[in-house]
C-alpha cells in the first residue's frame, strides 16, 4: 500500500502566526459523514504547535518534514499499528489543514498519507481510524487473494474498481461481486451504491469478482444451459435465433419471452449492459433489481450465439417469488404475464430513485395540447425508464355525465393496448337433439342459435330444454330467459324435447333431470352407509312427467318406454325369467316383480329403501291383468328408481320416493336409474345409447368470422357506457353516474404492444374468440386515429412495421403458445416453438395471433448482417430442437396437446 506521497520540495510557508491561526481554525470544523481526516504524528504535530509558538522561524524546534513513522506497524506494509489512541499516539486534522501542511513541510519519503473517512454510524459520528480490511479474489482463482483497505462509508463500487485495477479486468467485460463470510456461505452485492457498513461487510470477509462467460451464463450457474451434443461449447448460430425450454406447461411465457427478445431496443439495451447503471435497488415497487438481472440472463445467454436452447428456470423461480400467481406450473395467460413483466423491469430500471406526490387536474376546458403536455410531464416524474422509452404512449379519455353533462377529460399513459374484436350477434354451434321418439337416437346439429333449432325440426322453442352435458351430469340447466352468450363453444350442448310446453314449477308437469347409475357388486361401508356405490354412466335425461304419475312405479313405466330402443325390452327379461322362476324367488333383495316369499332373507342388513322399492313394483304389477300379472310377479325389475342430488349422489336431504307419494316438491328434481351390473350387461346396449345421427347441417362449411386490425381499433375508440360495477364519480352532480366513456390515441411509443382481447372472462363463464384478425406486416398507418396531429417535420411518423406475434392455438383448457419473430440483425423471420426454431416466411405467420408487436418505421435498423440461407440438409428448415433436460430428465420439446 506504499506510495510516495511527498512533492518533492515544500511550498513558501506563511508566517508562523498565520500558520497557526489558520490550522486551528480548521481544526474547529465539526464531523461531516464522507468527509476525509488525517492521522499526524502526535509527536510530529507537538513539535510543529512549539515551533509556531516561539515565533522564531530559525528556532532549533523546527519540526522538519511529516515523519508518521512511529504510527506504522512497518515500513514495508505501512499498516497501522493496533490500539493506537488519538491525543496519545496521534491526532486528525481535516482534509484542508492536511494539504495545508503537506504544502509547508512536505512529507517523508515513501510514507502513505493517512486518510481516514468521517462515518455516521448509528450511535455517533466519527473518525474512522481502522478502516476495513478485505480480501479480493476472481471466481476463477480463488487461491491468489490480497487485502485492501475501505473506509466503511466507501460504496461496494469503490471495491469493484479495485479488483477490476489489481487483476486487471476489461471494463467492457460484465461482472458481478458476491460476498463470502464463510467458506460455504455467500451473498450476491447487488447494489454497487450501497455502503459497505450497510452492506454488513467487516475486516477478513472476502469479496469475489465473477465474470459473465462468453455464452452469456454465468459460472456460478452454468446448469441453465441445456447441452443437445457434447460439441455444444463449439456451437455457433445466429444471436437471438435460441429455444426456451419448456418447464411444464410454460409456454405462454416462452412465447411472451420471445416477442420481447426480439424487441431491438430493449435487447440492446440490455446487451449493452445499460441497465447495470440504472438498477434501482430501493424502489418500494419494485423487485430490487432482481426482475431485471434474472431477465438480463435470459437475454445475455440467447444472444450469445453459443446454445440452440436454453432453460429459463432462474427467471421462473424468480417471477413466482414475486408473482404468486404464476408459482407453480398451471396455464396462464402470456398477456399476464407479459404485462407483469414489463411493469417489474420497468420498477427495477425505473431512474425515478423517490417518487413525489402529484395531484392531477382535470382539462377544465383547457387545449387538449396543454393538458397532455403537462400530463406526460407528470409521468416522467414518477416514471422513467428504458420501459417508459421504448413502449409508453398515451389514451385520451373523455368521460361524459348523462345527467349534467360534466365533461371531464383526462390523458392517461398506457404501455400496451388492448383492443377488442367485434362479436357477431349470431353464433354457429355445434347441439345434440333429443326427440321424444324413442326409435329416434340423438341427432346433431350445426345451427345458428338465434334463428332457433325449431327451424330444423319442426318442435315449438317452448318444447325444448337446452342444458350443458359434462362427465355423465348436467353442468347446467339453462332457463329460457338466459342469455345465449353464456354458452362456450367447448361445451357439449344437449337440446331436449318435452312432451308438451309452458312447463313451470306450479303447473301440470314437472321437467325430471335423470341420471344413470351403475351399481357396484359391494356395499360401500366407508361412506357411512351401508348401501351399494354407483358410478355414472352414458347420457342424462331431461323429461317432462305428469305430476300425477311422479310415482316409483309409474316413473318405472315411463323410463322403461323412454329408453327403448337402449333396453333391449321386458319380452326378453319376461322369457328368461319364465324359465328360472325358482332361481329368481330367491333373489328379493333386487326383485321389482316378486312379493316376499316368506321364506329367511340370507342379507338380513338389506335396507328399508330397497325393500320399499320391490313392495311398491309388486302392486304395480298386481294391477297388471291376468296372465301378465302372473308373469311379472315372477320378474326381475331391469333396473331401480333412487332421488338423488344435481351431482347424481344420494342426499340424506333428497325426498325419498316412498310408493304412491309425491316427492317432487324441488323447483329441479334429479332422479337416478340405477342398475344392476349383470341387469345392465344384459338389456342396456351402452354402445347403441351412444350412437347420434349426423344432420346435414354438419357437412356445410363453417365460416368463421374475419376482420381486419383496423376493425379492432375502431372498435377500441368506440363511445361506450359504463357499466354497473364501474360507475363514474361526477364532481357535478356529487354522486356516481354511468357516463359514457370514449378512449382516443394521443400518441403512441416507438414500440406498440397490440392485445388482441381473445378471451372473455365473466362472472359465469370463460370463453375463447376464434375470430380472424388480419393485420398489416408492414406500414400499419395511424394517422386516421392519432388524435394528436403533426404539428412540424420533427414530429415521428406514425407507420409501423410488425417485429413479432405470440400465437395461442386450442382452447382455453388445452391451448398452446408459440411466437414469430423477426430478427434484428439478419432480419429473418423465425418461428419459436418452446426449445425448437425454424425459419420462417412471412406468409406463414399465423391468424391465430393474440399479441402484435410493432415498431415505428423510423426506428427500425436496416440489417448488420445478410439473412442465412437454410440447408436443404435440415428438414422443415429445421434450426434447433432440445433433445434432453438434464435437469428433469424429460423432452423440452413440448406439443400442444402436452402442454
Amino acid at each position: 500500500m506504499a506510495a510516495n506521497s511527498s512533492t518533492g520540495s515544500a511550498t513558501e510557508p506563511p508566517g508562523l502566526e498565520t500558520q497557526w491561526r489558520e490550522i486551528d481554525n480548521l481544526n474547529q470544523q465539526q464531523l461531516r459523514a464522507g468527509d476525509s481526516w488525517y492521522l499526524l504524528d502526535k509527536r510530529w504535530y507537538d513539535q510543529w504547535k512549539e515551533y509556531v509558538h516561539a515565533g522564531d522561524q530559525n528556532s532549533s524546534s523546527y519540526p522538519g518534514k511529516i515523519d508518521n513513522t512511529e504510527l506504522y506497524e512497518d515500513l514495508d506494509s505501512y499498516h497501522l499499528k493496533e490500539r493506537l489512541s488519538e491525543n496519545e499516539d496521534f491526532v486528525l486534522v481535516p482534509a484542508e489543514a492536511w494539504h495545508k501542511l503537506l504544502s509547508w513541510y512536505d512529507m517523508m519519503d515513501n510514507q502513505p498519507p493517512l486518510e481516514r473517512k468521517v462515518v455516521d454510524l448509528p450511535s455517533t459520528v466519527k473518525v474512522e481510524v481502522y478502516p476495513v480490511e478485505i480480501y479480493l479474489c476472481l471466481s476463477s482463482n480463488m487461491e491468489s487473494t490480497v487485502s485492501a483497505c475501505f473506509s466503511r462509508a466507501d460504496k461496494i463500487h469503490a471495491i469493484h474498481q479495485k479488483i477490476r485495477q489489481h487483476f486487471n479486468v476489461s471494463e467492457t467485460a460484465e461482472s458481478r461481486l458476491w460476498m463470502r463470510s464463510t467458506d460455504t456461505s455467500s451473498e450476491r452485492l447487488r447494489n454497487l451504491n450501497m455502503t459497505i457498513l450497510d452492506s454488513c461487510l467487516s475486516s477478513g470477509m472476502t469479496v469475489i469478482m465473477e465474470i459473465r462467460n462468453a455464452d452469456g451464463t454465468w459460472p456460478t450457474s452454468r446448469p441453465q444451459i441445456m447441452r443437445n451434443s457434447a460439441d455444444e461449447d463449439s456451437y455457433r448460430g445466429p444471436p437471438g435465433v435460441c429455444g426456451l425450454t419448456n418447464l411444464g406447461n410454460t409456454c405462454f411465457m416462452n412465447s411472451a419471452l420471445q416477442c420481447l427478445s426480439n424487441t431491438p431496443p430493449l435487447t440492446e439495451y440490455f446487451l449493452r449492459n445499460s441497465y447495470l447503471e440504472e438498477l434501482n435497488f430501493t424502489n418500494p415497487l419494485g423487485m430490487k433489481g432482481e426482475i431485471a438481472e434474472a431477465y438480463a440472463d435470459v437475454i445475455k445467454q440467447m444472444w450469445s450465439g453459443r446454445h440452440y436452447s436454453v432453460v429459463p428456470r432462474v427467471f421462473k423461480t424468480k417471477v413466482g417469488h414475486f408473482a404468486s400467481q404464476f408459482l407453480g406450473y398451471q396455464q396462464h395467460d402470456s398477456q399476464e404475464l407479459l404485462s407483469f413483466l414489463l411493469d417489474g423491469l420497468h420498477e427495477d430500471l425505473n431512474r425515478v430513485k423517490k417518487k413525489e406526490y402529484i395531484e392531477l387536474r382535470d382539462a377544465d376546458g383547457r387545449p387538449d395540447q396543454e393538458v397532455a403536455e403537462e400530463a406526460w410531464r407528470n409521468h416522467l416524474r414518477r416514471n422513467d425508464s428504458v420501459i417508459v422509452d421504448t413502449f409508453h404512449g398515451m389514451f385520451k379519455s373523455t368521460l361524459v355525465c348523462p345527467e349534467g353533462n360534466k365533461v371531464s377529460v383526462t390523458f392517461d399513459p398506457f404501455c400496451y393496448s388492448s383492443v377488442p374484436l367485434p362479436v357477431s350477434k349470431e353464433r354457429v354451434m355445434e347441439v345434440f337433439y333429443k326427440s321424444l321418439k324413442t326409435t329416434t337416437k340423438p341427432t346433431k346439429f350445426l345451427i345458428d342459435l338465434c334463428t332457433s333449432l325449431s327451424q330444423a325440426t319442426g318442435v315449438p322453442p317452448n318444447q325444448m330444454a337446452v342444458a350443458d352435458v359434462f362427465n355423465h351430469r348436467f353442468y347446467r340447466i339453462y332457463q329460457a330467459d338466459e342469455s345465449l352468450s353464456c354458452i362456450l363453444d367447448r361445451d357439449d350442448i344437449f337440446v331436449y324435447q318435452l312432451s308438451s310446453g309452458c312447463v313451470d314449477q306450479d303447473g301440470e308437469e314437472v321437467v325430471m333431470a335423470i341420471y344413470m347409475r351403475e351399481r357396484s357388486h359391494y356395499r360401500d361401508y366407508g361412506s357411512g352407509s351401508n348401501n351399494y356405490g354407483t358410478s355414472l354412466f352414458g347420457h342424462p335425461l331431461l323429461m317432462s312427467v305428469p305430476r300425477a304419475q311422479c310415482t316409483r312405479e309409474d316413473l318405472y313405466q315411463l323410463l322403461l318406454k323412454r329408453l327403448a330402443p337402449s333396453s333391449e325390452g321386458e319380452e326378453k327379461a319376461e322369457e328368461e325369467d319364465t324359465d328360472t322362476n325358482s332361481q329368481d324367488a330367491t333373489d328379493g333383495d333386487q326383485s321389482a316383480g316378486v312379493e316376499p316369499s316368506g321364506k329367511e332373507e340370507e342379507d338380513e342388513d338389506e335396507d328399508e329403501e330397497e325393500e320399499e322399492e320391490a313392495a311398491s313394483c309388486a302392486q304395480a304389477n298386481k294391477r297388471l291383468p291376468g296372465r301378465r300379472r302372473n308373469t311379472e310377479k315372477q320378474k326381475k325389475a331391469l333396473f331401480t328408481i333412487q332421488a338423488v342430488n344435481s351431482n347424481g349422489t344420494t342426499d340424506r336431504n333428497v325426498p325419498a320416493l316412498n310408493g304412491m307419494t309425491h316427492c317432487f316438491c324441488l323447483a329441479q328434481p334429479y332422479i337416478a336409474i340405477d342398475w344392476d351390473p349383470d341387469m345392465k350387461k344384459k338389456y342396456y346396449n351402452e354402445n347403441e345409447a351412444e350412437k347420434y345421427i349426423k344432420h346435414q347441417s354438419m357437412d356445410v362449411p363453417h365460416q368463421q368470422i374475419t376482420v381486419q386490425l383496423q376493425e379492432c381499433i375502431e372498435l377500441f375508440t368506440t363511445v361506450e357506457t359504463l357499466e354497473e360495477e364501474n360507475p363514474w364519480y361526477c364532481p357535478t352532480c356529487k354522486k356516481h353516474q354511468l357516463a359514457t366513456k370514449k378512449l382516443d390515441l394521443w400518441s403512441l411509443p416507438e414500440v406498440l404492444i397490440i392485445h388482441l382481447k381473445r378471451f372473455s372472462y365473466t362472472k359465469y363463464s370463460r370463453e375463447k374468440l376464434d375470430t380472424i384478425v388480419e393485420f398489416p406486416l408492414r406500414d400499419l398507418d395511424f394517422s386516421g386515429f392519432l388524435l394528436k396531429k403533426t404539428v412540424n417535420s420533427t414530429e415521428p411518423p406514425c407507420r409501423y412495421d410488425l417485429i413479432s406475434v405470440s400465437n395461442h392455438f386450442g382452447g382455453l383448457r388445452d391451448g398452446h403458445y408459440t411466437s414469430y419473430a423477426r430478427n434484428k440483425d439478419n432480419g429473418q423471420w423465425y418461428y419459436f416453438d418452446d426449445s425448437k426454431v425454424t425459419y420462417a416466411r412471412e406468409e406463414q405467420i399465423t391468424s391465430a395471433v393474440y399479441l402484435l408487436f410493432y415498431q415505428r418505421q423510423d426506428k427500425i435498423r436496416q440489417p448488420t448482417v445478410p439473412p442465412p440461407v437454410p440447408s436443404s440438409s435440415q428438414p422443415e428448415n429445421h434450426i434447433s430442437s432440445q433433445t434432453h433436460d438434464g435437469m428433469d430428465g424429460a423432452s423440452s420439446c413440448v406439443s400442444m396437446e402436452t402442454d
